[in-house]
């Protein structure tokens, strides 16, 4: 027997009554799942953090925070950010043949698989206004007339002369990445030092000796010294005193500072830094930590032990870029960030090896997927390889991931293949400045990249030192 919730005696009921009763309740019931259906994505899009104000919901994604609990007009703050976080998800038209039991099988792979290891997520930092160029430095039409980012048709085929220029321009490029990868690994080094329980003798030629004899591996990056302001160290106690030397723990170097290496690198060598104008992007450099994908801003940020980071350089130089990205390691990295990293390096290796005049491009993306594939890796779709010489970015599109587009490699062509793996979803978020895109989990990525021109024998990389 029913009960009335007012505590009237119970009525008998029509059978209209009943129906309406029923739909309520359903709708009732309906209503509650939505609720907890929200709740659940909520708390799938956002973490909660205990700051001394109280607690903060703080987004994966793009790094916004907001008080817990909090609304405006009636409407739950977190709920109306993620509807907005959601429209800054990266798409495009995939191939057909990418039924949902591909998506499922490639894209939305087991949880196990995607790193456990504690990380913060990744959060837009403070970012410094654009550096000065020399104004007797060549620059790239688009930094003149502000013209947005785009792929200019047709091959950058070149002849004896527009082939030199591009050595020249790829070797400044690996050369600035090479000096850019000490500053990540150097930083790492000083801080170390804090862990070192040695004695010196205080005299005149302390760094000499410390240089020459204890510290060899800083000789190469200490070389490059002019393009990095070291922290002094702190002064030593007395080794007459016993007393052990403590060297304070570092901070990272910011991602702006690499940016300020890099450009005055470019500059000092008569080049442009490519990335600095184009389609407004403010900084000479991309720096992409951890989930970041690619077109990372540099900004204020201190690289933490733990981080990976992919600097990807182009150089301008004497009417040709040169294109050129890899991933480095900041202190103590897991072995399973250390694994994404090498399979994407190898993915990029065997890419460059099938490569030579009439190759269809498409055998890149295949050869580059079937590796990803056996260690379980995301490939990432949506950025590409390109033509680059005396454009930025030219034909062909260069897909990463299986296809089957047209076209064939030519002779004296040049062009990048930079593939992007990722440990999880390989489905890309963009941030609210137009540029940085990380992964839709969170899940660390990876990138490497070279220019490379196809030559009679093969492919020669341009991109290295």
């Amino acid at each position: 027997m029913a009960t009335n919730v007012g505590g009237a005696p119970d009525q008998p009921q029509s059978e209209h009554e009943t129906d309406q009763v029923s739909k309520n309740h359903n709708k009732e019931q309906g209503a509650k799942r939505k609720r907890m259906k929200e709740r659940s994505e909520v708390w799938e899009h956002f973490i909660k953090e205990d700051l001394a104000s109280g607690r903060q919901a703080i987004c994966k994604y793009c790094g916004m925070s907001y008080k817990c609990g909090a609304k405006k007009n009636g409407t739950s703050v977190l709920w109306a950010h993620i509807s907005r976080c959601r429209r800054k998800h990266v798409s495009m038209q995939l191939p057909k043949s990418l039924s949902g039991l591909t998506n499922l099988l490639f894209n939305r792979r087991n949880l196990e698989q995607v790193s456990t290891r504690e990380r913060k997520p990744l959060r837009p930092g403070k970012v410094s206004p654009p550096r000065p160029v020399p104004s007797h430095i060549k620059r790239p039409p688009y930094v003149k007339t502000g013209s947005p980012p785009g792929i200019a048709s047709g091959p950058e085929v070149h002849d004896e002369r527009g082939i030199e220029c591009m050595r020249a321009s790829g070797r400044l490029a690996a050369e600035v990445l090479e000096y850019a990868g000490t500053l990540v690994k150097l930083q790492h080094i000083l801080a170390e030092l804090d862990f070192l329980n040695w004695q010196f003798s205080l005299q005149d030629s302390f760094y000499r000796d410390l240089i020459g004899v204890d510290l060899k591996v800083l000789m190469h990056a200490l070389s490059l010294s002019e393009y990095l302001f070291l922290p002094r160290l702190p002064s030593l106690s007395d080794p007459l005193l016993d007393i052990p030397v403590t060297l304070p723990s570092k901070p990272g170097v910011k991602t702006d500072e690499i940016d300020e290496a890099v450009h005055q690198m470019i500059i000092d060598n008569g080049g442009y830094p490519s990335p600095l104008g184009y389609g407004g992007f403010p900084k000479s450099v991309c720096t992409s930590v951890n989930e970041c994908i690619c077109h990372g801003i540099p900004d204020s940020r201190p690289l933490e032990d733990g981080d990976i980071i992919n600097i990807d350089v182009t150089a301008y130089l004497n009417g040709y870029h040169g294109d050129t990205s890899a991933t480095f390691f900041c202190g103590e990295v897991d072995d399973e960030a250390k694994n994404l990293v090498q399979v994407t390096k190898e993915c990029l290796d065997k890419a460059i090896a099938i490569c030579g005049p009439g190759v269809e491009y498409k055998k890149i993306g295949r050869t580059i997927h079937d590796h990803a594939d056996k260690y379980g890796y995301g490939v990432v779709r949506q950025f590409v390889g390109h033509g680059v010489g005396r454009v930025f970015h030219a034909d062909p599109v260069v897909l990463h991931c299986r296809n089957n587009d047209g076209g064939r490699m030519i002779l004296n062509q040049t062009f990048t293949i930079e593939p992007m793996l990722t440990m999880g979803s390989y489905n890309p978020i963009m941030w609210d400045d137009n540029w940085t895109v990380v992964t839709e989990d969170g899940s660390l990525s990876a990138q490497f990249e070279h220019t490379i021109l196809i030559t009679k024998d093969g492919a020669e990389i341009l991109t290295q030192c």
